[in-house]
């Protein structure tokens, strides 16, 4: 813990001289507190539900959490992360004010859907490479179109310290669990998300990132071929952000617009052997927090992606 502070603290002497702006996302899986909230389901994260969700695993998790994003940085701080699956803003206050990221000077502005489970979207970011113009939630049409509530969509807008205009889009779609249903709602999750970067403006410098709980081939990147995606479009590919029943796939994504196109590599995913876990067959994959309700001890069943932007 003391070398890791250490780490931390030299950070700041060191800012300002990567001229990339790096950018990650992560679904930090169900980063829920140990309060009820009445307005929501979120009963299953209480300290005397199945799960027995304590103040000690989530002050552990928050611990990992601050870790990860630290180490993606490397010499610095990442310069905008957009996270999936966080519940209020008392865990965002946690996460940026206490702990290991208390040191970086992150701020953050984040949704409040009206998802069933409470969960929503943030953007954490670097004042001193992101100047915060305007910010706003931007909210799917699902119950008009007889689905379920789900998360809204985070659009921001900046100025980088390199001097750009800089559209910000996070946003987590709905999963995949109820087949056709599914895949309608996230069908129209796509057309909202295609009117907002039209609204905005294709010649504009945009960067869309997060959980879009669908493949690279995925039927719902047409409605968003205006913009590229920056994951490896295998098919079957070796590591992904996600492993299910072994099979790894893409299913978080950074999408970019035509004008950031010659300006970023490829996203790539971060992991390290702590944040994983290695079955008898020696296949691998994220550590979760939870294995349905048994408390397996991991970060996050996803893993980060990340990419720079160069100047």
């Amino acid at each position: 813990m003391i070398i890791l502070l250490s780490f931390v603290l030299t950070l700041r002497p060191a800012y300002a001289q990567r001229h990339a702006m790096r950018v990650m996302t992560w679904n930090v899986e169900n980063m829920f507190d140990c309060q009820d909230d009445s307005l929501t389901n979120d009963a299953e994260f209480l300290p005397d539900a199945k799960r027995k969700w304590t103040w000690g695993r989530y002050w552990k998790k928050m611990e990992s959490l601050g870790r990860v994003i630290l180490a993606v940085g490397k010499e610095e701080p990442v310069d905008l992360v957009g996270l999936c699956e966080v519940e209020n803003d008392s865990v965002m206050h946690d996460l940026t004010k206490k702990g290991l990221l208390g040191a970086v000077s992150y701020r953050y502005v984040m949704t409040n859907g009206s998802d069933q489970r409470g969960v929503d979207v943030a953007l954490l970011y670097q004042p001193a490479r992101f100047r915060l113009l305007d910010w706003h939630a931007v909210r799917i049409p699902s119950k008009e179109n007889a689905f379920p509530p789900t998360r809204d969509i985070l659009w921001t807008k900046g100025i980088t310290f390199q001097r750009d205009t800089l559209h910000v889009i996070v946003c987590h779609f709905p999963s995949r669990t109820n087949g056709m249903k599914s895949e309608r709602h996230r069908r129209l999750a796509s057309q909202t998300l295609a009117a907002l970067v039209d609204s905005i403006g294709t010649d504009k410098n945009i960067l869309v990132m997060g959980d879009f709980n669908a493949d690279p081939q995925d039927p719902i990147f047409r409605t968003l071929g205006v913009l590229q995606d920056n994951v490896p479009q295998k098919r079957y590919p070796d590591i992904g952000s996600y492993n299910f029943r072994g099979i790894w796939s893409w299913i978080d994504h950074i999408l970019i617009s035509s004008s950031l196109i010659h300006r970023s590599a490829m996203a790539a995913p971060y992991y390290a052997p702590w944040m994983c876990t290695t079955n008898a067959n020696g296949f691998w994959r994220p550590r979760r927090t939870y294995l349905g309700t048994y408390y397996n001890g991991g970060v996050s069943d996803h893993l980060p992606i990340w990419m720079d932007i160069n100047p």
